[in-house]
């Protein structure tokens, strides 16, 4: 019996090979805007070792949206071809391509993480860092966000209409929008960093009245065959379960199709009663959002071995898994994860000329353990 981690997935008119998706991973080598050779080799690598889907980092809707300077964007036309490029790599691959849109808000102008702390962040000429409300991100040194007006709330919305009909002309099969993780949306949608008192701020309702102006303008802009994700940081210091199970009913009257279950992002850890980070920490989000409200949605955090995610999707707790950091280990831990399992022809995802290979060595060496499943002993070798 196939294993349900290795079973298609259909949202819409797309359809998953399996239910393993590569997590978005920023790798800050943008030039302005543009993908480089780094992303062609990272999400190449990516996509030949068997996922479903490959999810594009972070691109920035918006030139004043951005984290750093090496950020990917969609905020020009011009941009366009060097997108497409990227989604035949990921489709030569195998793999169905995502790509997520972001704001960066108040996290914006910033370094990349390994940058040395006495380095000075971008000049604030180059671009503003915006936000809700005047309230910095709770860290030394960070800069103190412009006020939204009215009028910039609405270039941001066209903004990400715009950049989901280029994400369109690209190729692209899935767009997740990222509302979670201090970003933006997520701001906009949290008590503690949106003290607005007109339409966008206030009650429950008027906070998420951005993120369902920007879902409704994307799908305007976005086939109605291809699938819409929206990342949620599901609980969050003065945010729970029961509001984000509020907020996701919402979402679905509003076409969204999968919830990308995440957590934090305003303060560091979400709250002083979330469970430390282990592995799958973040799945019982997944599984609540799932069983609450009948949206599938995709898992993320700490999922790291095969049999760890198979009980994931076999247990019904999410629909997809999200592998990042993992990934980066191993970038074939799809086809391990596949042979592990059991499946018959754990190479079937690979392209012809890796799956060739791989086939006629174990043919040749059928009690071969490879490197992933533990050393041989080396004294029965010898």
């Amino acid at each position: 019996m196939t294993p349900q981690l290795f079973s298609p997935f259909e949202i819409r008119g797309v359809t998953l090979r399996n239910r393993v998706v590569v997590s978005p991973m920023w790798q800050y080598a943008g030039i302005d805007g543009a993908p480089t050779a780094t992303h062609t080799v990272h999400l190449g690598r990516l996509a030949e070792g068997g996922p479903g889907l490959t999810i594009v980092e972070g691109t920035t809707v918006d030139r004043r949206g951005r984290g750093t300077v090496g950020d990917l964007g969609l905020w020009q036309d011009d941009l366009v071809p060097a997108h497409a490029r990227l989604v035949d790599v990921i489709r030569a691959g195998g793999s169905v391509p995502g790509i997520q849109l972001i704001h960066a808000g108040r996290k914006g102008r910033r370094n990349p993480p390994w940058t040395p702390a006495d380095q000075p962040a971008p000049d604030p000429a180059d671009w503003p860092v915006l936000a809700p409300s005047a309230i910095p991100v709770p860290i030394p040194g960070a800069a103190m966000p412009e006020v939204m007006s009215v009028r910039d709330i609405d270039e941001t919305v066209r903004s990400w209409a715009q950049a989901a009909r280029r994400a369109r002309d690209a190729g692209y099969d899935v767009i997740d929008v990222q509302a979670a993780h201090g970003y933006l949306l997520h701001t906009f949608l949290s008590p503690l960093t949106n003290r607005r008192t007109d339409a966008y701020g206030g009650s429950a309702h008027n906070r998420a009245r951005l993120l369902i102006e920007v879902v409704d303008a994307i799908r305007a802009e976005w086939p109605s065959d291809k699938a819409l994700f929206v990342r949620l940081s599901c609980v969050d210091v003065g945010w729970g379960m029961d509001r984000t199970v509020e907020l996701v009913h919402e979402l679905r009257r509003h076409a969204v199709d999968v919830i990308d279950c995440t957590s934090g992002g305003l303060t560091g850890r979400p709250a002083p009663e979330a469970p430390a980070v282990g592995y799958g920490y973040q799945v019982p989000y997944a599984q609540q959002v799932r069983a609450r409200t009948g949206s599938p949605t995709m898992a993320v955090g700490m999922i790291v071995h095969a049999r760890q995610a198979e009980e994931v999707v076999a247990r019904g707790h999410a629909d997809l898994v999200a592998l990042g950091r993992e990934l980066l280990h191993n970038p074939n831990w799809p086809l391990d994860a596949a042979r592990k399992l059991g499946v018959t022809d754990p190479y079937a995802a690979a392209p012809p000329r890796t799956a060739h290979w791989l086939r006629k060595r174990d043919e040749s060496f059928p009690q071969l353990a490879p490197s992933t499943m533990g050393d041989l002993d080396v004294a029965a070798v010898d």
